[in-house]
């Protein structure tokens, strides 16, 4: 429904007033296509249904590409504010940017639904390292787990028998 919408909209010329239109919208579409600048067209699709695209849909991925290339990422590494910036995208994001950017995607890998094998490796590579905020599982109090949130399915064994009780 929303790609027929897009072609609906877009029938007569792209429209400069894509703020009217549901942010779902967005990703069918090309950043290139939005009247905005393209930090503001990846803001709102961080905003967007992620679910409206099936894991596997190649537009994700494509929707990642440009916008690491938008905010000028140039190598693996992804700081804080760049992690908002992306949204959900941050749960597109392969094992390399996870280890690159240590604890400063934790927060926002936290909210995503699920991970590749390859994202959880990363992970708990991250956090057995214990150069994150949340330091060594050892030193792990309630609140850090509850901190932790969606990432504790990932932890496994090693990392959950450091834990103190």
């Amino acid at each position: 429904q929303l790609s027929c919408l897009l072609r609906m909209v877009t029938l007569h010329g792209i429209p400069q007033d894509w703020d009217a239109y549901p942010q779902d919208l967005l990703l069918f579409l090309s950043p290139s296509d939005y009247a905005g600048n393209c930090s503001q067209f990846f803001i709102n699709v961080g905003k967007a249904n992620e679910d409206v695209l099936p894991r596997e849909a190649p537009q994700r991925q494509q929707l990642l590409l440009e916008a690491l290339e938008c905010l000028g990422i140039p190598g693996t590494q992804i700081n804080q504010t760049s992690a908002e910036l992306l949204g959900w995208l941050v749960c597109e994001l392969d094992g390399d940017y996870i280890r690159s950017s240590g604890g400063s995607l934790l927060k926002d890998l936290s909210q995503c639904g699920s991970f590749l094998p390859e994202q959880e490796e990363a992970i708990r590579d991250v956090l057995s390292s214990g150069n994150t905020t949340f330091g060594p599982p050892a030193a792990w109090s309630a609140f850090t787990l509850s901190e932790l949130g969606g990432l504790i399915p990932v932890l496994g064994p090693h990392i959950l028998q450091q834990i103190p009780k």
